[in-house]
């Protein structure tokens, strides 16, 4: 089978911890090759992700490299191409790469930080609210192509719905909550859908008003996604050329005391869930009287 042309951020990590592991035997790729008795462009292919790898060589590997981390070995296991394709596969070659990669990321999360100051999360967007945030992309998306990124975003908010769904947290600033995508009646549906979700036992809401000032990661949008073990958890930061995934030890650990800092002067999850009823409530109190 010829080397994959454009590996996925989760074939990509696999790499990379292999190389890792490599490493830190102090093992050159020649000398694992030998020991695995394959070619010796083999290796750098499976840590560049261009090659696919089997749970089974992930175990030889590890037992060449003397790893003994055995939640780690397993979950880099798990990781590996004999697992079945995912729903976002399907839009690989019709959406730029990077939304598979991301609804990728989050369907595997054992646990979601999400943080945003004026966008909310993809992962609880009304359809017309992604709608209407997709109409604002430049240069203008053509209608097949914002219809095409609608369904995608609907699509990713299956991991919500899963039997195993992972424990989320979203930090939200009031700015996100008083954004009105779409029109006062969208934004109102929008913050009811907020609500519901906010009212499940896997999810936690906690909102930032705008008294709290200011605060670290004011100006960004940050996903942490958090894996079977601590080793292989992901960041992921929006931005307007797209997305950009880290995980070396010290941005994770960056990003955690960021995502401290922001929920230290959040509100309550209940006083919250309050401040997005009171809005609720102006955006009907508005209706009325006009």
């Amino acid at each position: 089978m010829p080397p994959r042309a454009r590996p996925t951020q989760r074939q990509r990590r696999l790499g990379s911890e292999l190389r890792k592991m490599r490493n830190a035997a102090n093992m050159s790729a020649d000398a694992a090759a030998r020991q695995l008795g394959v070619p010796r462009t083999n290796i750098p292919n499976m840590e560049s992700g261009r090659s696919g790898i089997s749970r089974e060589r992930v175990h030889a590997l590890a037992d060449i490299y003397g790893c003994t981390e055995k939640p780690l070995v397993n979950a880099l296991a798990e990781m590996t191409g004999t697992q079945p394709k995912g729903w976002w596969e399907r839009y690989r070659g019709e959406l730029p790469d990077a939304f598979a990669d991301i609804a990728e990321m989050e369907w595997h999360a054992r646990r979601l930080h999400i943080a945003v100051t004026v966008h909310l999360p993809g992962l609880v967007q009304t359809r017309e609210h992604a709608r209407a945030v997709f109409q604002h992309v430049i240069p203008d998306p053509a209608e097949a192509d914002v219809a095409q990124r609608v369904a995608h975003r609907m699509d990713r908010q299956r991991a919500l719905d899963r039997p195993d769904p992972p424990e989320v947290e979203l930090i939200l600033h009031e700015a996100a909550l008083r954004m009105r995508f779409g029109g006062r009646e969208a934004a109102r549906q929008q913050l009811l859908r907020l609500l519901d979700i906010a009212r499940r036992g896997t999810v936690e809401l906690r909102v930032i008003p705008f008294s709290a000032g200011g605060f670290p990661g004011a100006g960004q949008s940050v996903t942490y996604a958090a894996a079977a073990v601590p080793a292989l958890d992901t960041v992921e930061l929006d931005s307007t050329h797209g997305p950009e995934f880290l995980d070396s030890e010290q941005q994770l650990r960056k990003y955690r005391a960021q995502l401290g800092a922001m929920r230290s002067v959040a509100l309550s999850r209940q006083r919250s869930q309050t401040l997005v009823l009171d809005i609720i409530n102006e955006l009907l109190e508005e209706r009325h009287v006009s």
